[in-house]
């Protein structure tokens, strides 16, 4: 468990060298983005009983242009929750169910010849959409995978020498079963790293269970799901996020953190640069959702593990001893030196 946080005030140093206290005003956009985020909140909370973590968690994502991973057990939700969201927001959503047989070219496009206009043309597909929710993705291939490692990082997509940028927000959220590998092909370790985070939804309350039997038990909720927010909303908001202050002890404490799972022990793998730029632009958005325009440790730790922990490979030693990279990430957390608090 980690240890108490004390309060943090940020801090800037002036022209003479002295440390002043910031007061943060904050700005109209982020009551804005509170606002909004609690519709789109509620929206996907009518949807999924009793994960208000995992809930907040998709947002963060989502106003941090991240893309999340739902890993976890058949028959919780997670392609329910995927659904939701997108279905909340007014913006083109495609669903791609990753099967053996998938080509790349059946989630980026292919270029068919016109007959008419003796000419080739792009025909686009799946991933041309503002949120593509990939159903089981380590079903396909790792060729197939792959496919989607440019627009993930890039937000484009090549085909026959041609680049075409993808419309923001653009976000992918995929969903993977851990327990059933036979047929499956494992996420490399390049396609987990382009992953802003992972999510576990894990088993509902027995009275959020019993709740879901009694409000969906005779149909599916996404029925009468209507949208709460346009893209334009979202494309504001996650304007709005990339202007959260960050300090220089905070990105070093970002930085303290990850650096820390490259020298572990138990980790064969620690964590990529990207997981640091990730962990911060995480960390903004988890700010402004709790209605600050600047960033405390506090929302580093809250995102280490669901940023961090699907990044790294334990050491064979930490396998035997059954510890999973969650557990090292927490371990790590609780050694880090946090940045000191400036005044009160």
């Amino acid at each position: 468990m980690a240890p108490a946080k004390a309060p943090y005030r940020d801090s800037r140093r002036t022209s003479h060298g002295g440390l002043v206290a910031v007061t943060h005003d904050v700005p109209p956009q982020l009551d804005e983005l509170v606002t909004t985020a609690h519709r789109i909140r509620q929206a996907i909370e009518s949807v999924i009983e009793g994960k208000s973590d995992a809930v907040r968690l998709t947002l963060t994502v989502l106003l941090s242009e991240g893309h999340l991973l739902i890993e976890d057990v058949p028959g919780v939700g997670k392609t329910m929750l995927a659904k939701a969201l997108a279905r909340s927001i007014d913006c083109p959503v495609r669903r791609v169910q990753f099967t053996p047989d998938l080509l790349p070219s059946d989630i980026t496009g292919v270029s068919a010849y016109n007959q008419q206009t003796r000419e080739f043309e792009f025909k686009p597909g799946p991933v041309f959409a503002n949120i593509v929710v990939g159903d089981e993705i380590n079903r396909a291939s790792p060729k197939t995978q792959s496919a989607l490692l440019e627009c993930m990082e890039e937000g484009q997509v090549t085909v026959d020498g041609r680049t075409y940028q993808l419309e923001s927000p653009f976000m992918v959220i995929a969903t993977q079963n851990p327990v059933e590998m036979e047929g499956t092909y494992p996420l490399p370790e390049a396609q987990r790293d382009r992953f802003t985070a992972r999510v576990a939804m894990g088993y509902p309350e027995p009275t959020a269970e019993l709740e879901m039997l009694d409000v969906h038990g005779g149909t599916s909720p996404l029925d009468k799901l209507e949208p709460v927010a346009t893209t334009a909303e979202v494309r504001a908001l996650i304007e709005a996020v990339r202007g959260v202050y960050v300090s220089q002890a905070i990105k070093k404490y970002a930085i303290d953190l990850v650096v820390a799972t490259r020298h572990s022990p138990d980790l064969r793998l620690g964590a990529s640069p990207r997981s640091t730029l990730q962990l911060v632009r995480a960390a903004r958005a988890h700010a402004a959702l709790s209605g600050r325009d600047y960033v405390i440790p506090d929302d580093l730790q809250d995102l280490a593990i669901p940023v961090l922990a699907h990044r790294l490979l334990p050491s064979i030693e930490a396998q035997g001893q059954r510890r999973l990279p969650e557990h090292v990430v927490a371990d790590l957390v609780r050694r880090v030196p946090v940045p000191e608090t400036r005044g009160t």
